[in-house]
């Protein structure tokens, strides 16, 4: 009979510990450490074998470069966030809130690649296969006949999945969710950290070996982290995260990790009773329903990796009945609006302390970078002056404690976006002078300090 001992491992960052501990010794996290149960077989399941072929050092040049390409991707959004395509022996994690449409793209992707990439293995640990084929009758191309190659298996056994992966020779499969896998080797509970961190590795293992390309779905902690050990995070080659609000209609595929093209890049999708509809120009679609004279809007382009998005960032000014007044951010950090907020009052004289501030992003998006803070500080003196910024503006910069102007990265690229949709006119700090690449058909203003900035915008007709 093989030994069993206790250990207790964080679910954050995956310390090991003998006995019970209230606060993690290594993250500090709090209520953090899980009991699991490790018996002597699981231990040498995962020994790494010795005197393997490719465990013997080699020098760089004798190594071959891979001749295999990546598989083509017909969904473009998706194909931008991984870099291209699908490679082939790679593992992507995607995570996202419950209800947010993760299952739905997956299976959109499993029957896009059905057609002409080979054998696609959908993998459902949470549905019956009779609610996966009603989803898949809705989708759009989701015509059976084009979909010989999809194949579909109900199963939890990490050794059944992995003998049905080899003997269909998939070239893709897709696991929802990697938190219902587990394997027989393990005495433990599905979605335990040590289940998931062993079958997660074991399936990494595959995918290299046979050059499947393999995704996994993950459930996410209500801080919006994908559950289970950070180490998972750490094992695949992409981490992807379906952000958005289930209230919109607009979902944005974040790229957070990728080893095989540019991080922080973003697909933006729609959702639909027909499944995920791409949106090939979301800056016209963010703008589609503003309202171009209303005091308290203004329109900044901010980066989602390579990709310029215009935006409109609302702000509402309003006397409050309360003797605090309140901030209110959807889609901005609140540190951030407090900071606007401050120099607002201090070096543009404003009248905000009896004032309640909301601050909205139209579209459910999250803005993180310092580039929106004079479109913020716009949008907050057009409600509290009752001024409307032209229609025809784009504000873009960083604002100092000393109330200056700080230049963007990749302008010339944003200010070509506002080319694109019809903007004429813009505003930048007066730092980004030397910029190379600028529209020359963009009246541009340039703006040392907040204040100038904001008389011109505030002034223009």
């Amino acid at each position: 009979m093989a030994k069993t001992k206790t250990q207790y491992i964080c679910r954050q960052c995956s310390r090991v510990v003998a006995r019970s501990m209230g606060k993690c010794p290594q993250c500090g996290e709090w209520n953090s450490m899980a009991a699991e149960i490790v018996t002597a077989k699981s231990a040498a399941s995962r020994t790494p074998v010795s005197g393997s072929t490719a465990s013997r050092p080699r020098q760089l040049q004798q190594i071959e470069s891979p001749t295999t390409e990546r598989l083509p991707l017909p969904i473009t959004e998706f194909a931008r966030v991984l870099g291209g395509g699908v490679v082939p022996g790679s593992v992507v994690l995607i995570g996202g809130d419950p209800g947010i449409g993760k299952s739905t793209l997956m299976l959109q992707l499993a029957a896009e690649m059905a057609v002409g990439s080979g054998v696609v293995l959908y993998v459902s640990g949470e549905e019956s296969a009779h609610q996966i084929k009603m989803r898949a009758g809705r989708l759009q191309g989701g015509d059976a006949a084009a979909m010989d190659d999809l194949y579909l298996v109900t199963d939890t056994n990490l050794e059944q999945i992995m003998a049905h992966i080899q003997t269909l020779q998939a070239r893709l499969v897709v696991i929802d969710s990697i938190q219902t896998v587990t394997s027989a080797e393990i005495d433990s509970g599905a979605g335990s950290v040590t289940q998931v961190r062993e079958c997660a590795a074991r399936l990494t293992r595959l995918a290299k070996a046979n050059d499947v390309a393999i995704f996994l779905v993950g459930h996410v902690t209500k801080d919006g982290s994908i559950a289970g050990p950070r180490v998972l995070e750490h094992t695949v080659d992409t981490v992807l995260y379906l952000e958005g609000d289930r209230h919109h209609a607009y979902r944005l595929l974040r790229g957070v990790k990728n080893r095989f093209g540019a991080t922080s890049e973003v697909g933006v999708f729609e959702m639909s009773r027909t499944g995920m509809v791409e949106v090939t120009n979301p800056s016209e679609a963010f703008l589609a329903e503003r309202m171009a004279t209303a005091p308290g809007s203004a329109i900044t382009v901010t980066m989602e990796g390579t990709r310029p998005l215009l935006v409109e960032v609302q702000a509402l000014a309003s006397t409050t009945a309360f003797g605090n007044p309140r901030r209110t951010p959807n889609g901005v950090d609140f540190n951030r609006l407090l900071l606007v907020t401050a120099v607002l009052t201090r070096h543009m004289s404003l009248r905000l302390a009896d004032q309640d501030i909301f601050v909205n992003i139209v579209g459910g998006l999250q803005i993180q970078e310092p580039a929106a803070d004079l479109a913020i500080s716009a949008a907050i003196a057009s409600s509290a002056k009752n001024q409307p910024v032209p229609a025809d503006m784009v504000l873009l910069g960083e604002i100092g404690l000393s109330g200056e102007l700080r230049a963007t990265g990749q302008l010339p690229a944003r200010l070509r976006e506002a080319v694109k949709l019809g903007f004429k006119r813009a505003v930048i700090p007066s730092s980004a002078t030397h910029a190379n690449g600028l529209p020359r058909d963009l009246e541009i203003t340039r703006a040392r300090a907040l204040r100038d900035a904001l008389n011109t915008a505030l002034s223009a007709r």
